[in-house]
């Protein structure tokens, strides 16, 4: 059965990036790539092994440390327990809360967003 492995994000800072999702988020970096003759690093972080569930590969090209994203890009989800103590942990590792945590428009849903060091945005989704 086809499964999502994961997702590319381009970042201008390989280490910043690799910082806000290990330090931040709480991901593992689980394996970091330099390929200078192709003038690109790659990370990978996730909250479990790849061969486990999806992550993310973070992409810095040599020399382009800012992008523009675009208005198709939505964001990543990410489930958490508790949404409120989440946004706690990340205005206190010093990221960047977007949207308090609360319950969705016209729903029950608890949700928050992260904003990453990029611009990218994570959706907090409380489980229920």
């Amino acid at each position: 059965m086809p499964r999502m492995l994961h997702t590319m994000l381009r970042v201008g800072e390989l280490q910043r990036s690799i910082d806000f999702y290990t330090k931040v988020m709480g991901m593992k970096l689980l394996r970091q790539t330099d390929r200078p003759d192709q003038k690109y690093s790659l990370a990978f972080v996730g909250y479990d092994t790849e061969d486990n569930t999806s992550v993310i590969e973070l992409t810095y090209n040599y020399g382009v440390d800012k992008y523009d994203l675009g208005s198709a890009f939505g964001h990543i989800a990410v489930g958490v327990d508790d949404a409120y103590k989440t946004c706690a942990q990340v205005k206190a590792a010093g990221g960047n809360v977007t949207r308090e945590a609360g319950p969705v428009k016209g729903g029950t849903t608890v949700i928050a967003f992260v904003t990453d060091p990029d611009g990218y945005k994570i959706e907090l989704i409380e489980s229920a």
